[in-house]
């Protein structure tokens, strides 16, 4: 009898990592493709070439450096996408600032430990952003934020002095860009992105040049970019999906980032892909929900895309297979990842079948190792078996923080990172992501996988999308509970009508007990089901039944 492989394997490739810092690499895109498009805005009908860019860029970096912004310093960033938001992000690459991204749907609270919890001295902000006034909280939070010295409001005149004393500067000593760009490392840390922590506080992920560039050049590399291609964005910049796999992936190719809102808007997602005649799109699962039920999708031309990136949370495979059929996005990827890691892990590959591409996350990342291990032992499982996804490379953050506690929970001894997520490998080393290691609902003593049964729901005719989470029974220690949203026009169904569509097809300590149809499930900003808030609100729920 043969002995089952490890669930390991390592991401072999012939082209070499990048060993540039972001504003190095960043230039080197300039001088090849300075003409070509770069940056385009759709609300505000702005656009650069790269050439253009890089002038504005280093007018932005050049003002932080006169005012007194060195290598190390936070500068933090609070606003929707915008392509201020993108000046900020590559002129403090250029000087060596820390970029420290903060949620656009924070309140002041939260606004106030990342500030102090970071230490930024400058930060930008847009004045307000739907229901927020983010000047208000900014003055609110202030006093209590001894390090923070500056506030910029995009749009202000001191925005617009910035970039002034920015030009004069450069013009007057060019040396003193050149000068800053010489002293930076790649290993030197660059961005740090606060996680959504659960419980508690969310832990700010610091990484480094070498992580994120690096990351946002592999993705584009397996998505194939050419600086032919352009990317449509609507995924926020203030998480990796938006600035890492985004911009850096366009930035290092010479491709063009298309932004077609502040944030996510399906019908002005399409007609971004069709006015600028997109070849990649991206988005998380409900993204792609919603821009497919849109009652105009099809009076788009969206004959265009190529490709593009489904992440942020599990991709059901009936949504990618109308994405797929419908959209025209026949190489689409599908990336896994998480911010620690900067954030893609596994992806497939242009070239995978489709069933691969629907029922996996592809495969390992070039130059990044995974493996799949035993939860409890820590010893790595044989393929085929269900463990906790780990990952090591260059794409492990260095560390979170000022939080060296939770880094080494995080990082184990051999600079393996614990993912959380519980994944199988199959024998060609695809890996299949089955859930969280918290999701997981443990009923009468049987592990159940809210994935599994999630997948199977998508096939009801009348459902458009379902979430399944455990929730707390006198008899079998946990029950399922299925949050659906229904189609259009469909009648909401019911714990019994559930019973009778999963009978026969799902064993019975997998067919959910109680089911709630709503319109829309609780989000975070970058699209992933909160499932925590879903639990709450379910307690309350079954109480009131």
């Amino acid at each position: 009898m043969t002995t089952p492989l490890p669930s390991y394997t390592s991401g072999v490739w012939d082209a070499p990592m990048l060993g540039d810092t972001i504003g190095d690499d960043f230039d080197l895109t300039v001088e090849a493709h300075a003409g070509r498009d770069a940056l385009v805005d759709r609300p505000s009908g702005r656009r650069w070439t790269y050439a253009e860019l890089a002038r504005d860029v280093d007018a932005v970096a050049v003002g932080l450096l006169k005012r007194g912004i060195a290598k190390g310093d936070r500068v933090g960033i609070w606003a929707p996408n915008c392509p201020e938001w993108t000046l900020i992000q590559y002129a403090t690459a250029k000087i060596g600032a820390i970029l420290v991204n903060i949620n656009p749907a924070y309140r002041a609270h939260e606004l106030l430990y990342v500030l102090e919890q970071s230490g930024i001295r400058l930060l930008v902000s847009a004045p307000e952003f739907k229901s927020s006034d983010y000047a208000a909280m900014i003055e609110t939070v202030r006093p209590n934020c001894p390090d923070l010295q500056m506030v910029v409001l995009l749009g202000s005149d001191d925005w617009n002095q910035l970039s002034a004393d920015g030009v004069a500067a450069h013009v007057s000593d060019p040396s003193m860009l050149a000068a800053a760009q010489r002293a930076l490392s790649s290993d030197d840390p660059i961005n740090i992105q606060y996680t959504s922590g659960t419980t508690g506080f969310p832990k700010g992920a610091t990484l480094s040049h070498h992580n994120i560039l690096n990351n946002g050049f592999f993705v584009g590399e397996l998505c194939h970019y050419t600086e032919n291609d352009r990317v449509c964005i609507p995924v926020p910049f203030y998480h990796c999906f938006g600035m890492v796999m985004g911009n850096l992936a366009c930035t290092s190719h010479g491709a063009t980032m298309v932004i077609p809102g502040p944030s996510f808007d399906a019908k002005s997602t399409l007609e971004a892909v069709e006015a600028e005649k997109c070849t990649s799109l991206y988005g998380v699962p409900t993204m792609f929900i919603a821009e497919l039920a849109e009652p105009d999708f099809a009076q788009f031309d969206l004959s265009s895309l190529r490709t593009g990136i489904m992440a942020g949370s599990p991709c059901p495979v009936e949504v990618m297979k109308q994405v797929i059929e419908q959209m025209g996005m026949g190489e689409i990827s599908i990336c896994y990842g998480m911010t620690e890691t900067s954030p893609v892990s596994l992806q497939t590959r242009s070239d995978d079948t489709i069933d691969q591409r629907v029922s996996t996350v592809g495969r390992v990342g070039p130059h990044l190792e995974v493996k799949i291990v035993h939860p409890a032992t820590g010893s790595t499982v044989p393929r085929g078996t269900p463990g906790e996804l780990c990952t090591r490379g260059y794409s492990v953050m260095l560390g979170y923080w000022s939080n060296p506690e939770k880094t080494a929970e995080a990082i184990d001894a051999g600079r393996w990172m614990h993912t959380g997520d519980i994944g199988v490998m199959d024998s060609e080393s695809y890996v299949a992501i089955t859930g969280r290691i918290k999701d997981m609902v443990i009923r009468g003593g049987e592990n159940v996988y809210p994935r599994e049964i999630e997948e199977f729901l998508y096939t009801h005719p009348d459902i458009l999308d379902a979430q399944v989470i455990g929730v707390p029974d006198a008899k079998y220690g946990e029950e399922l509970m299925v949050w659906v949203r229904m189609k259009d026009g469909a009648e909401p169904l019911d714990a019994a009508k559930v019973r009778e569509f999963c009978t026969g097809k799902l064993a019975h300590y997998k067919i959910p007990k109680y089911v709630h149809v709503v319109d829309e499930f609780p989000m975070t900003v970058t699209g992933k089901v909160r499932k925590v808030e879903m639990r709450q609100k379910s307690l309350a729920l079954i109480r009131q039944a």
